[in-house]
């Protein structure tokens, strides 16, 4: 055997023994059979969700004006209209992602075609691609962040801004964008304050800032409900889980609970009730 084949046959048992480590090829996703998707950066593909946990449309109290306005926008953005991107802010716990969740799957009980994607805020350097993507299929998404926000030193907006609504392409028919956030401008304060003090022109500046916000044409503000709301939650919650008390034995009870927790809020109502299924040993 000559020195030629020698090296040929080593290379090929290399190639081999390479192929063999290597990890097998990520199957292609479905992407029209699922619920929602969860964009894995590191794998550079789409994770499916069969089931996405969430709470029926009205059982979110004390919101009716914003659940209102995400349901008809997202509702015209599934009849295959240009739709809002969407802003949710607000304090925590008040139900931003809860709505979110519960108005798609209030649409895909109605009927619609629609399909959650979610990215994370780490991964936003990937939105062209993930856009791009979803681009090509026949069918309508909504991409969705939860708990946007950028701090000190974060240039990485500037992207998002471009994508949201920038560029020659601009954003694909088949997709709208919405964001959660404990910020209605997305940054901290200091970050806009920062940038003015040290800009030629700082009006410019803050409206460099805030023009972020401003790709969402949909801003839905949410607030810590006031007591009576708390209280309709709590009731809501006992009947439709068909917990065995009495709504007047739990109403002190529960406005304690949000006493000790610091707020009255979705959130808080609907880890009281968690605590009083697993009392009565119910699932839910």
């Amino acid at each position: 055997m000559s020195e030629t084949d020698d090296t040929l046959t080593t290379l090929t048992r290399i190639a081999n023994a390479l192929e063999r480590l290597a990890p097998p090829k990520t199957a292609d996703i479905d992407m029209k059979s699922h619920q929602g998707y969860i964009w894995v950066s590191e794998k550079s593909s789409f994770h499916a969700v069969d089931e996405i946990q969430r709470l029926p449309l009205d059982s979110l109290q004390g919101i009716d004006q914003q659940k209102q306005q995400l349901l008809e926008n997202t509702e015209y953005f599934a009849k295959g209209m240009r739709a809002n991107n969407a802003l949710l802010w607000g304090a925590r716990g008040t139900g931003k992602s809860s709505v979110l969740k519960a108005v798609h799957g209030h649409l895909l009980e109605k009927g619609y075609d629609i399909g959650l994607v979610e990215i994370q805020r780490e991964d936003l350097g990937d939105l062209p691609e993930v856009m791009a993507r979803l681009s090509k299929i026949d069918r309508a998404y909504i991409l969705f962040c939860d708990d946007l926000a950028f701090e000190q030193e974060d240039i990485s907006y500037k992207s998002l801004k471009a994508v949201l609504e920038g560029g020659l392409s601009g954003r694909p028919r088949n997709l709208v964008f919405y964001a959660t956030s404990n910020r209605r401008h997305l940054m901290a304060r200091q970050m806009i304050e920062n940038e003015q003090s040290t800009a030629i022109n700082r009006s410019e500046a803050a409206e460099e800032k805030i023009s972020l916000s401003d790709r969402f044409g949909l801003w839905i503000g949410f607030h810590n409900v006031d007591q009576d709301s708390y209280l309709a939650m709590i009731k809501w919650y006992v009947e439709y889980y068909q917990i065995p008390v009495s709504y007047d034995d739990v109403r002190q009870d529960s406005l304690t609970w949000a006493i000790g927790r610091g707020n009255r809020s979705g959130r808080t109502a609907f880890q009281y009730i968690l605590n009083l299924a697993m009392q009565h040993g119910i699932k839910i």
